[in-house]
């Protein structure tokens, strides 16, 4: 599955709410999402419209690992 490339940043931490990610902080254009799920795990996610694919495809594949997915089932989960 290809990486949408129209994704901000508050429409990423919508969409990653599907796995129990909650905005903890926020400071200028940068939101601090943490997980409890599956042990505890912060990422930062920049608020830049749209969000560059490097940028993007670099945080989907870090929160992916995290959860044990692969980063189509992460798409597919979180609706992006």
């Amino acid at each position: 599955m290809k990486l949408p490339r129209d994704v901000d940043g508050p429409r990423l931490v919508k969409a990653l709410s599907v796995l129990g990610c909650v905005a903890t902080r926020q400071n200028g254009f940068h939101t601090r999402i943490t997980t409890q799920r599956d042990g505890e795990n912060h990422e930062v996610i920049l608020h830049h419209h749209p969000i560059k694919a490097g940028t993007l495809a670099s945080i989907l594949k870090r929160i992916a690992a995290h959860h044990r997915l692969t980063v189509d089932e992460l798409l597919e989960m979180s609706d992006l």
